[in-house]
């Protein structure tokens, strides 16, 4: 089976970035850990990514003729293995080995050991670059995919960003579509704090993008955004900047004083579950 991009109603989506929050929460409780923070605040923009947007076989993750999603944020893991899982790329049953010895999910990011992961996410800035190169491949075998990537705003101080930036315009790589999750946290703090990235759409403007910012928790903006991206006529490479809350779904993590690892105690893993399943009922 082949899913691509489609008109999707809100409802189903909105399930699937439950399940996704769902995931990511259940693989945290057997580790006791995970950046479960920013595997709930990306829950929505991945949902409209893999079951909007993307076009791919689950059964065949490596065929040719689909759309690629490349995790710049090796940390980001969790969320990707989330969102794999619900697409059934990856076996619901491994979620209990996340992390573990041997498992096909380690708690960063690697291409060789996940079906699915398209690049490794080790140190932040590359992805774009890689990127990038994908794209002038698949252009040079005049191929119709497109490449996403999905990148952080820590990532934005990072010199390599603007050049693979800046040879993406040069270039005209239309097939690119490149996805910012700005939670406005990093290893050292706030990242608006560690080094300044606004006006952020007017600097990927002056870049030669085409530019879209929206609410990253709003389904209906993220479709929207992602429809607007793909159909763009320009030869431009496409930008989606994506505000997006930590702890999105779960009110205690949410409110939780924001950090770039947010901690979850053990008698927790339960209760945010609780919460994200009553709060989704509502």
């Amino acid at each position: 089976m082949t899913v691509h991009a489609s008109h999707t109603s809100l409802a189903p989506l909105a399930e699937r970035a439950y399940n996704i929050r769902r995931h990511a929460l259940r693989m945290g409780q057997v580790q006791g850990q995970g950046y479960v923070g920013q595997a709930l605040g990306a829950a929505d923009l991945l949902a409209v990514s893999y079951f909007h947007a993307l076009r791919y076989q689950p059964e065949n993750p490596e065929w040719e003729g689909r759309d690629r999603f490349y995790l710049s944020i090796g940390h980001y893991a969790i969320a990707l293995y989330a969102a794999l899982i619900e697409a059934g790329v990856i076996p619901l049953d491994e979620l209990e080995t996340y992390g573990s010895d041997d498992s096909r999910l380690p708690m960063s990011a690697m291409a060789a050991y996940t079906p699915g992961m398209e690049i490794t996410g080790g140190s932040l800035g590359h992805g774009l670059g890689i990127a990038v190169g994908a794209c002038l491949g698949l252009k040079r075998k005049q191929s119709g995919s497109f490449v996403y990537n999905l990148l952080s705003d820590g990532e934005l101080n990072e010199g390599s960003t603007w050049e693979a930036a800046m040879s993406a315009s040069h270039w005209k790589l239309d097939n690119l579509i490149a996805i910012i999750d700005v939670n406005n946290q990093q290893a050292d703090g706030r990242s608006s704090e560690i080094l300044a990235f606004e006006p952020i759409v007017d600097r990927w403007q002056a870049f030669g993008w085409f530019t879209q910012r929206v609410d990253g928790n709003d389904l209906q903006a993220l479709v929207t955004a992602f429809d607007a991206a793909r159909q763009h006529t320009g030869s431009q490479p496409r930008v989606i900047i994506c505000d997006t809350r930590m702890g999105k779904g779960v009110d205690f993590l949410e409110n939780r004083e924001k950090t770039h690892f947010i901690r979850v105690d053990e008698n927790e893993w339960d209760m945010a579950l609780e919460h994200l399943r009553i709060g989704s009922s509502k």
